[in-house]
C-alpha cells in the first residue's frame, strides 16, 4: 500500500513539475501570438515533407529547458490536420543524464513559404517560430525568433564543419543576434 501511495505522489509531483516547466518555458520565451521585434524574413519555401524528421541541435541561446542539453534533437512530424507534432528530447546535464522528453505541437502560420509557425507548448499560448535558414539540400537550419532572443541551428547529422558553424553563426550575426550568446550543445554519437 505504501508502494502504491508513493508511485501516486512520484507521479503527480512530476506532473506537477513537468507544468511548471512548460510555464515557465512560455514566460521566459514570452510566448504569446504578438512576435515583437524588428521584421525578420524567412526562407522563400519550406518543403514540409522534407523538413520532418531528426534535427541535432548544433548550437543555440538556450531557454531554462535547453541549458546542459546533451545530445539534444528536435524531431517534426506532419499531422494529418496540418500541425507538426513535435519532439524535443536530450539527456540533462551529462550524455549518460536523464532523459527529457517535451511534445509541443507546431503550426504553420504562412502556407505560402511553409517557413513561419507557431509553437505551442500549452494552450493557449503560441512562441514565434521562424525558419531563417536552410540548405538547399535541408541538412542545416536555423530555427529564429523575431525577438531575437532565443535561436536554434540544427543539422541532419549530430556535427557540421568548422566552415559551416561559422557560416551559420555570421549569418545570425547579421540577423541581429548577439552571437556571442549562441552556446554548441554537446554531441556524442556512436559512429
Amino acid at each position: 500500500m505504501l508502494n502504491l501511495n508513493y508511485s501516486r505522489t512520484d507521479f503527480m509531483l512530476k506532473r506537477t513539475f513537468t507544468l511548471i516547466v512548460a510555464l515557465s518555458l512560455l514566460v521566459s520565451m514570452s510566448a504569446c501570438t504578438d512576435d515583437g521585434g524588428e521584421p525578420m524574413d524567412t526562407v522563400d519555401h519550406v518543403d514540409l515533407e522534407r523538413f520532418m524528421g531528426d534535427w541535432y541541435v548544433i548550437a543555440n541561446i538556450p531557454t531554462f529547458v535547453d541549458k546542459g542539453a546533451h545530445n539534444a534533437i528536435e524531431r517534426y512530424a506532419l499531422n494529418d490536420d496540418g500541425t507538426i507534432a513535435t519532439t524535443f528530447l536530450f539527456n540533462k546535464d551529462a550524455f549518460d543524464g536523464p532523459l527529457k522528453t517535451y511534445h509541443p505541437t507546431g503550426f504553420v502560420r504562412d502556407t505560402t513559404t511553409n517557413a513561419l509557425w507557431y509553437m505551442q507548448f500549452i494552450w493557449p499560448f503560441k512562441a514565434d517560430f521562424r525558419i531563417v535558414w536552410l540548405n538547399p539540400d535541408y541538412s542545416i537550419t536555423i530555427v529564429a525568433r523575431a525577438k531575437r532572443d532565443y535561436i536554434w541551428i540544427m543539422a541532419r547529422q549530430p556535427a557540421i564543419t568548422t566552415a559551416q558553424y561559422d557560416e551559420v553563426i555570421a549569418f545570425a550575426g547579421s540577423l541581429g543576434y548577439d552571437t556571442s550568446k549562441i552556446k554548441k550543445t554537446p554531441q556524442q554519437w556512436p559512429q
